[in-house]
């Protein structure tokens, strides 16, 4: 029983979850401001990469909200093209990095952490791309509601990137060696990732 509008809600949460647990520019991120500026320089880069996230996905829920109230046909489309698309992203997961002598650090002035968190998290416009195409799968065209049903997605993602987050502040030394000096943990976490995505993909094209 779809709540607030949305449909598969365990479902969202643990494919949220999985996202974030995904090595990528904000875990760095955050992990290099806490390394560098304590507990406090973790939250103020937090802060940040979720206000630029937030953006994010408001422009995103803009299209989507668009799409849902001009033709019910062209969203489940959508729909089916966002469960394709998930499939796509985990496939490109399970597939060997290239060389490079890259460990995904990122280079943070301290002092400014918030405002550098925020312009790293808004220079990633795939961010929209991928927002158009996991919005519409957790939405019952049926029984969304609106603006209320986009708050209560973008309210949880919050909720939880904060949660998780925060924890990854408090054990960043620990997960900062494993992660940027030993790659093969940031290659599995990516797999298991991966794996996840194209099962997420398949169950919800399934069930549109």
């Amino acid at each position: 029983m779809p709540w607030m509008g949305i449909q598969d809600l365990w479902t969202f949460v643990i494919a949220v979850l999985v996202f974030l647990a995904l090595p990528g520019p904000g875990t760095f991120t955050l992990l290099t401001a806490t390394g560098r500026g304590g507990v406090r320089g973790g939250y103020t880069a937090l802060f940040g990469l979720l206000l630029g996230d937030q953006i994010l996905m408001w422009l995103a829920v803009a299209g989507v909200a668009a799409l849902l109230k001009a033709n019910p046909l062209v969203f489940h489309a959508v729909q089916y093209l966002g469960a394709a698309y998930l499939v796509w992203v985990g496939i490109g997961l399970l597939r060997p990095a290239p060389a490079s002598g890259d460990t995904g650090g990122i280079r943070l002035q301290p002092g400014h952490y918030f405002r550098q968190a925020v312009l790293i998290s808004l220079l990633n416009p795939k961010a929209i791309i991928f927002y158009m195409a996991f919005l519409p799968l957790f939405i019952d065209p049926a029984r969304h509601q609106g603006v209320v049903t986009f708050a209560t997605m973008a309210t949880l993602i919050f909720v939880l990137s904060l949660a998780y987050c925060s924890v990854l502040i408090g054990v960043s030394n620990l997960l900062r060696r494993r992660i940027i000096q030993h790659p093969r943990v940031g290659v599995v976490l990516k797999r298991v990732a991966g794996v996840f995505l194209i099962g997420f993909g398949v169950r919800l094209g399934l069930s549109g």
